[in-house]
């Protein structure tokens, strides 16, 4: 651990003098205190000195985000630079000018100059033909701990002589301001994909900073021919070559369904697929603890009481100080994040081959979607730029319930260029491959949000196990009449209105209705990514 200058960055270009990183102007002035790649026990101790969070059993983290419990995708900008402005989806995205973050940026570091941050010399990508070096600031010790456990923590030998690719600052205490800095509010996640600088200010929400280095690698991997993901994964014991992936926005279950004691960990969030497999981008997970239990995720539960895992937006019980996971009043959008090695069944490599099985998970809360559908090729092209799922309470602000949506690519908020780009790469993956592709509905059953029930878990793990596990080949399949998927006729232990969801409402004709306005929405939506 140790103070002073930030040197030696490589692939950085184009930077104003002013942020000069060869050595000659320190990154936040001579009198800042940059405290150096820190350990987990020394990130601790010092969160808790500052005032920044308590211990609780186990010697994990319980700490507060503040007023932003989710991400803020309004308030996320792309530099309008030559070099991508060709490249990235407008549509989708909030362009800023290059003068615009060159103020915000200067001004950050005016800010941070002269106190104390934090450095994290970290990787992003755990196949090393594509890794990303990228060197973090933090303004709080906590958010320090956050992204070690998230990236990947290189050898110590690795970091002698360590030149990042992207440097990121994340400094929630310093607002920002629309007339100068060309944003919208006092929060703003500053992206200059050219030069690789992520600026981030005026929240507290982790989250931001694991997202935007994912919506880098979303732009800068395409181009060298590998998949960004926004999917969790896994594979056999022992049978890396045994994998598969899950697709899917927070919230309908990629963490949970991933972690399974029965199979080894790949990832819970963010992966690649390049001709040599499926590779992790990170070093850690962010598990929703909404309802945790040790009974229906031993795995994540069990992370919450050990040393160093970040607890985040959790209420505790006034008499025990037992963290209360049933208690959604600050948040449903509470977390904790945790490196990959707290998982006993975690990927040692963070790498696999070429999935088996595809998965593509959709929280529906119209109630109409069967539980488990096989899908073609081109149904799976259709469903990945579809993006069908529903909001949860509390992933991003101000959402309180869940409202159904689509997001292209499963993961809309992350992908700078036009899903096209990514559709096609992974047609070409999955030919390739040959995977087999599944669609899996963990959202209502019964009825819409409302009148119907969540999908059991255990329901859920069952149908995936019936997939992995082979038991479903050759098994008779119906073509359900409002979506044309295929849909298992029978599985033993499952309930026949799961495989058939009209069969569990009270009404039919009601079903009917909701089914022929949720088709109507995916048409709808597809016309305008068409276009």
């Amino acid at each position: 651990m140790t103070s002073g200058s930030v040197t030696g960055v490589r692939n950085l270009t184009g930077i104003p003098k002013s942020f000069d990183f060869s050595g000659s102007v320190p990154l936040f002035g001579e009198a800042s205190r940059l405290v150096r790649n820190a350990g987990e026990h020394s990130l601790v101790q010092q969160a808790v000195s500052r005032g920044e969070g308590v211990l609780c059993r186990g010697g994990s983290l319980l700490v507060s985000t503040g007023s932003f419990t989710g991400r803020v995708p309004n308030d996320k900008f792309i530099v309008e630079s030559p070099g991508v402005k060709d490249d990235v989806w407008w549509e989708n995205s909030n362009g800023m000018s290059a003068s615009d973050f060159d103020r915000l940026f200067g001004d950050v570091l005016a800010y941070a100059s002269g106190g104390e941050f934090f450095v994290q010399d970290l990787q992003a990508g755990a196949d090393p033909a594509s890794r990303m070096n990228v060197r973090v600031f933090t303004e709080l010790a906590w958010h320090s701990l956050f992204i070690r456990h998230l990236l990947l923590r290189p050898k110590r030998e690795e970091l002698t002589g360590f030149l990042p690719d992207c440097l990121v600052v994340a400094c929630p205490g310093f607002k920002a301001t629309p007339a100068i800095h060309g944003c919208r509010s006092e929060t703003a996640i500053a992206m200059d994909l050219e030069r690789k600088i992520i600026v981030i200010c005026g929240t507290g929400y982790a989250g931001e900073m694991k997202k935007a280095v994912f919506s880098l690698l979303n732009y800068t991997l395409p181009a060298e021919k590998i998949m960004p993901m926004h999917c969790s994964a896994n594979h056999a014991i022992g049978d890396p070559s045994d994998s598969a992936i899950f697709f899917g926005l927070s919230g309908t279950g990629k963490t949970t369904l991933s972690s399974d004691p029965r199979r080894i960990l790949v990832g819970d969030d963010e992966h690649g697929w390049s001709s040599n497999g499926i590779f992790n981008f990170e070093g850690g997970c962010y598990a929703k603890t909404l309802n945790l239990s040790a009974d229906a995720e031993p795995e994540i539960y069990a992370t919450t009481s050990k040393f160093g895992t970040v607890i985040e937006n959790v209420s505790t019980d006034p008499s025990t100080g037992d963290l209360d996971f049933a208690d959604s009043s600050i948040t449903e959008n509470a977390r904790c994040a945790y490196p990959l090695e707290s998982i006993p069944s975690a990927s040692k490599t963070g790498r696999a081959g070429p999935p088996g099985h595809i998965v593509m998970l959709t929280c529906d809360a119209f109630g109409v979607l069967p539980a488990l559908s096989r899908l073609t090729s081109d149904q799976a092209i259709y469903h990945f730029l579809s993006g069908f799922t529903s909001k949860i309470g509390g992933t991003e602000r101000g959402i309180k319930q869940p409202q159904p949506t689509f997001s292209a690519c499963f993961g809309q908020p992350f992908i700078p260029r036009h899903p096209k780009a990514y559709g096609k790469l992974l047609r070409e993956r999955i030919e390739s491959a040959g995977s087999t592709c599944w669609l899996l509905n963990t959202g209502w059953t019964g009825g819409g949000y409302g009148r119907g029930s969540r999908m059991p878990l255990q329901v859920t793990r069952g149908l995936l196990n019936a997939v992995l596990g082979g038991s479903l080949d050759g098994v008779p399949m119906r073509s359900d009449p409002n979506f044309g998927l295929l849909v298992p006729e029978r599985i033993d232990s499952v309930a026949d209105s799961i495989l058939n969801p009209r069969l569990g409402w009270n009404d039919g004709a009601e079903y009917d209705r909701a089914a022929v306005q949720l088709n109507a929405m995916f048409e709808e939506n597809y016309r305008r990514l068409s276009r």
